[in-house]
């Protein structure tokens, strides 16, 4: 193979861009490693502007038009022209994805980009409109790193299948197939010219694409709707009402309540409730109970996962709902003087829909003289449990036993000496 002579494609006027990179979330966006690379015509490249730089898709006005689009997509039948920012895509149907890959140095054998790799990265989400981002690499070229992204929107919520042992990379002289690391690994897959070692000279003789294959796949998962209300109260009070604060002394108890409410228009199963415990509240072995319309007494849950990895409390109709409690205790592990903010996250998670709120805890530590005291407020009555009673099924933890399946329908209102 001789040296290359450098391009002689058409000339278009001077143009160079720079600015500030943008992120590779962004829409239609691309970026690279040096923060903003500048372009260059192909007037400028062929008068040598880049000396011994090698530097990747950095022409405005080359092949595929500016190259900072050089990620791009097709329905995979079309043979007509990439859609470079954004293309509609349709329920079942098969696309082409393009990375292409250009050393601009003209310089050919003599401006070799070295461990050249790409990658794609796939959204794994449910939702109408979606961005496929891809990855160049090289070792020694400026920048060392590049992106460009193309956005896929449909009239529906959909996922995107990659079409495994579909990646090629395809040059002037050779077809390669590529390992599907291009897509299930950020290091990507290597890259080259006449073999996969990551070598590319410089000029369009070697130019080439990565492409691979996904497929379009309508979501037929029903929409998935959830309300989560976290409370609290000191434990021991005359005050029974639950509040989203409660004000607290080191060594006291406090209890929490997380309701859970199926909002969807479809019955949910398996309904895990997961409670994130801040420093300085710790949970009381043993406290937490499930109160639903299979328990409306309230069962005590012997599983002690829900403020580590969590609880299954169940199935639910549409309106059903289900309440949590649990007590924990009020310690000094990093406490500074003054007032300290307790906050307590509650999640719920349905078929991969995490909802959360929270509830908080002030304790006032003293530093040197004692706290004063503060005049006690009236207690205030028990507020009760309303428990709508539309269906929990069976729990699937099996720590929390088997509920029995609700046959009737109705409200339960729980006693003021149950709920004590």
């Amino acid at each position: 193979m001789s040296n290359i002579s450098k391009s002689i494609f058409g000339v278009a006027s001077a143009v160079i861009i720079s600015g500030a990179s943008l992120a590779p979330v962004a829409v239609m966006a691309w970026g690279d490693s040096a923060g903003g690379r500048p372009f260059y015509t192909l007037e400028q490249i062929n008068s040598g502007i880049l000396g011994d730089t090698i530097t990747f898709n950095s022409i405005s006005n080359g092949k595929i038009g500016h190259e900072a689009n050089f990620v791009g997509a097709k329905l995979k039948v079309d043979s007509g022209t990439w859609s470079a920012n954004e293309i509609a895509v349709e329920d079942g149907k098969v696309y082409t994805v393009r990375l292409y890959v250009h050393n601009n140095n003209p310089q050919g054998l003599n401006a070799i980009a070295e461990n050249v790799r790409a990658n794609f990265a796939i959204p794994n989400t449910i939702s109408n409109s979606q961005t496929i981002i891809g990855y160049l690499r090289s070792s020694n070229a400026t920048p060392d790193t590049y992106w460009d992204e193309v956005k896929l929107v449909s009239d529906e919520n959909f996922t995107i299948e990659y079409v495994s042992g579909s990646a090629k990379y395809t040059n002037e002289i050779h077809t390669f197939s590529l390992s599907d690391k291009v897509v299930t690994s950020s290091d990507g897959v290597m890259l080259g010219y006449d073999s996969l070692d990551g070598r590319i000279p410089g000029c369009f003789k070697y130019d080439g694409q990565v492409t691979i294959d996904i497929k379009i796949k309508k979501d037929t998962t029903p929409v998935v709707s959830s309300k989560i209300s976290k409370t609290v109260r000191i434990k021991g009070s005359d005050d029974k009402t639950w509040k989203e604060s409660v004000e607290a002394n080191v060594g006291d108890e406090v209890e929490f309540q997380i309701e859970y409410v199926n909002l969807s228009s479809e019955g949910v199963s398996a309904v895990f409730i997961r409670d994130n415990l801040p420093k300085n509240l710790q949970y009381v072995a043993g406290s937490t109970y499930l109160y639903n319309s299979n328990h409306q007494e309230g069962l005590h849950v012997t599983d002690e996962n829900l403020t580590t990895t969590g609880i299954n409390i169940g199935g639910y109709n549409p309106n059903g709902n289900a309440y949590v409690r649990f007590t924990a205790k009020v310690v000094d592990e990093t406490l500074t003087c003054g007032k300290n903010k307790l906050v307590n996250w509650a999640n719920v998670t349905v078929a991969g829909v995490t909802d959360k709120d929270d509830a908080s805890v002030a304790v006032d530590k003293v530093c040197g003289p004692d706290e004063p005291e503060t005049p006690e407020e009236p207690a205030e009555p028990e507020t009760p449990v309303v428990i709508v009673d539309t269906g929990a099924t069976e729990i699937v933890t099996g720590a929390l036993g088997a509920g029995a399946v609700v046959t009737t329908l109705g409200y339960y209102i729980a006693s003021r000496k149950k709920l004590m």
